[in-house]
C-alpha cells in the first residue's frame, strides 16, 4: 500500500468516528488535534499578544512624546522596551505566521491535516504558558527584564528575580517554534497531493518550508546562549564575564547568529502571503515562480553569514567588517528579485484593490523603504554613526510593521471568507488599511531623522532638539494602535456579510479554493483528484 493510499485509508477510518464534526465546548480547544482549530488558536493568541505588546509600545511612546521624565520610572521604561520586543517577536508575529501555516498549508497541498497533530496541539499550548511566565515577571521584585530583547550581558545579569523567568520563557518559546517547524517540514515533504511536485507548490508553502529549516537551525543556538547566561548567573561559570576570563562579545556573536536568521523567519512567510495575494488580484500567474523559490532559498542561506553587521562597533578586524558588509549587501539581491517579481506580476494585470491587495501593495512599497535603510546600515563606516540610534529603530520597524504585520493582515483578510464562510465588511477593511498605512508612516518615518541627528535608542529622556519629531512619532503610534481596533471589529462582524463562494476571489487559484466556504472541519480526507489538482497546480 502506498503512503498516499495508507493516508487516505487512515483518514477514512478516522472519519468514520468523527464525521459528526468537532467536539463541543472547551474540550474542542484544549485537546484539539485539528489543524484548523489549532490555526485559529494561534491566530487569536497572536492577536491578544499584539495588543499587549502594542500597549507596551504606547507606554514607551507616551513617555517619549515630550522631553523630560513624565509617566514612568526609567527602569520600568526599559522593561517596557524589552517586553514589547520579546512579545511582538515571539508572541505576535511568529505565532500569527504559524497560525496561517496551520490553517493553510494542509489545504494548499491537499493534505487532510498536519503530519503530527498531537505535537501540533502541544506546540500551541506551550505558548500561553511561556508568555504567562514572561508577563508574570512584571510583578516580581526588581521588575521585568530591562536589558533589551537581545539580553546582552553584563546588563541582563542585573535583572533581579525575573532573570530565570526570562530564560525559561525563552526556552519554551524556542521549543514551541522547533516543534511547529518540524511539523511543517514533515507535512510538506510527506503529505502533498499525488501530482504536486515541489516546484508546483504554492509560494506560501515554499516560503514556510524554507522558514521551518531556518527555525530548526537557529533556535537551538538561542537556547545554548541563554543557558550559558543562566549558568553564569547561578552556577559560577564565566562564559560572558570578563572578570572570570569570559567575553561578553561572544554572547553577541552567538545571539546574532540566531538573531539575524530570526528576522528572515519573520519576513519569509510574509513574502509567501504576498506572493499568493498579488497574483490573485492582478488576475495573472505569479511572475517567475521558480526564481522566487531560488531567491527565498538564497536569502535563507545568506542569512547565516551576515550576523556580525549588528556588531560593527565592537572592534572587529577590518577583514571581518568587509566580509559582513559585502555579505549583507549581497542579501539585497535576492530580496530585490522578489520585489521585481511582484511588480512584474502586477504589470498589465487586471488589478482590483480589495483590502488584501491594498495591504500587499503597502507591504511591497514600505518594505522596500525598510530594505534600503538596511542597506545604509550595512555600510560599516556609516553604521558606526547610525549604531544604537533611532535610525536602526526606524529601519527594523519598517520591515517588521509594514512588512510582517501588514502581510499578516493581508493574509487574514484574504483567507477570512474561506475560514468563516462570509465576506467581511470591505468598508471597515479599507478604513483599517488607510488609517494603519498613514499612521505607520507618521510613527516611524520621523525616526530616521532622529537617528541621523544622533538620538540614542532605549532612553526615556532626550535632548530638546529631538522634541518635535518625537512628538509626531508618538501621535502616529497612538493613531496606529487605535486603528487596530477596527480590525477587531472586522473579525467580530465577520459573519454578518454576504455568503462567500468556494472560490472567494475571482482570480484565486489553488487547492484551498476547491473546498467549500467555510472550510469544513475535515478537508481532503481523500487526496484531491488529478483533474482538480492539475488545474490548481498549473
Amino acid at each position: 500500500m502506498t503512503s498516499t493510499t495508507a493516508d487516505a485509508h487512515a483518514a477514512d477510518h478516522h472519519d468514520a468516528h468523527e464525521d459528526h464534526g468537532p467536539p463541543k465546548g472547551i474540550k474542542r480547544w484544549l485537546f484539539s488535534t485539528n489543524h484548523k482549530d489549532i490555526g485559529t488558536m494561534y491566530l487569536v493568541f497572536s492577536l491578544i499578544m499584539f495588543f499587549i505588546g502594542g500597549t507596551m509600545a504606547l507606554v514607551v511612546r507616551s513617555e517619549l512624546a515630550v522631553p523630560g521624565l513624565q509617566f514612568v520610572h526609567p527602569e520600568f521604561f526599559n522593561s517596557m522596551t524589552t517586553m514589547h520586543a520579546l512579545i511582538m517577536v515571539f508572541g505576535a508575529v511568529m505565532p500569527a505566521f504559524v497560525g496561517l501555516a496551520n490553517w493553510m498549508i494542509p489545504m494548499q497541498i491537499g493534505a487532510p491535516d498536519m503530519a503530527l497533530p498531537r505535537m501540533n496541539n502541544w506546540s500551541f499550548w506551550i505558548l500561553p504558558v511561556a508568555f504567562g511566565i514572561l508577563l508574570s515577571s512584571l510583578f516580581l521584585p526588581g521588575g521585568a527584564p530591562a536589558s533589551g530583547w537581545t539580553m546582552y550581558p553584563p546588563l541582563v545579569l542585573q535583572t533581579g528575580d525575573a532573570f530565570p523567568f526570562l530564560i525559561f520563557s525563552v526556552h519554551l518559546m524556542g521549543l514551541s517554534s522547533i516543534m511547529g517547524a518540524i511539523n511543517v517540514i514533515v507535512t510538506i515533504i510527506n503529505m502533498r497531493a499525488p501530482n504536486m511536485t515541489l516546484l508546483k507548490m504554492p509560494m506560501f508553502v515554499w516560503m514556510w518550508l524554507i522558514t521551518a529549516y531556518l527555525l530548526i537551525a537557529v533556535m537551538p543556538v538561542l537556547a545554548g546562549a541563554v543557558t550559558m547566561l543562566l549558568t553564569d548567573q547561578f552556577f559560577g561559570t564565566s562564559f560572558f564575564l570578563a572578570a572570570g576570563g569570559g567575553d561578553p562579545v561572544m554572547f553577541q556573536h552567538i545571539f546574532w547568529f540566531f538573531g539575524h536568521p530570526e528576522v528572515y523567519i519573520m519576513i519569509l512567510p510574509a513574502f509567501g502571503v504576498v506572493s499568493e495575494i498579488i497574483p490573485t488580484f492582478s488576475r495573472k500567474k505569479l511572475f517567475g515562480h521558480d526564481s522566487m523559490v531560488y531567491a527565498g532559498s538564497s536569502i535563507a542561506f545568506l542569512s547565516f553569514i551576515v550576523w556580525a553587521h549588528h556588531m560593527f562597533t565592537v572592534g572587529m578586524p577590518l577583514t571581518g567588517q568587509m566580509f559582513f558588509m559585502f555579505a549583507t549587501m549581497l542579501i539585497a539581491v535576492p530580496t530585490g528579485v522578489k520585489v521585481f517579481n511582484w511588480v512584474a506580476t502586477m504589470w498589465r494585470g487586471a488589478m482590483t484593490f480589495e483590502t488584501p491587495m491594498l495591504f500587499s501593495l503597502a507591504f511591497v512599497f514600505l518594505f522596500t523603504i525598510g530594505g534600503f535603510s538596511g542597506l545604509m546600515l550595512a555600510i560599516a563606516p556609516a553604521d558606526i554613526q547610525y549604531h544604537d540610534t533611532y535610525f536602526v529603530v526606524a529601519h527594523f520597524h519598517y520591515v517588521l510593521v509594514p512588512g510582517s504585520v501588514f502581510a499578516i493582515m493581508a493574509g487574514a483578510y484574504y483567507w477570512l471568507p474561506k475560514w468563516t464562510g462570509y465576506y467581511y465588511n470591505e468598508t471597515l477593511g479599507k478604513m483599517h488599511f488607510w488609517l494603519s498605512t498613514i499612521f505607520v508612516n507618521v510613527t516611524f518615518f520621523p525616526q530616521h531623522f532622529l537617528g541621523l541627528a544622533g538620538m540614542p535608542r532605549r532612553i526615556p529622556d532626550y535632548s530638546t532638539q529631538f522634541a518635535d519629531f518625537n512628538f509626531i512619532s508618538s501621535i502616529g503610534a497612538m493613531g496606529f494602535g487605535l486603528s487596530q481596533l477596527i480590525f477587531v471589529l472586522v473579525i467580530l462582524t465577520a459573519k454578518k456579510g454576504a455568503k462567500a463562494d468556494d472560490r472567494v476571489w475571482e482570480g484565486a487559484h489553488g487547492l484551498e479554493w476547491t473546498v467549500p466556504s467555510p472550510a469544513p472541519w475535515h478537508t481532503f480526507t481523500t487526496p484531491p483528484k488529478h483533474r482538480i489538482a492539475g488545474e490548481a497546480f498549473e
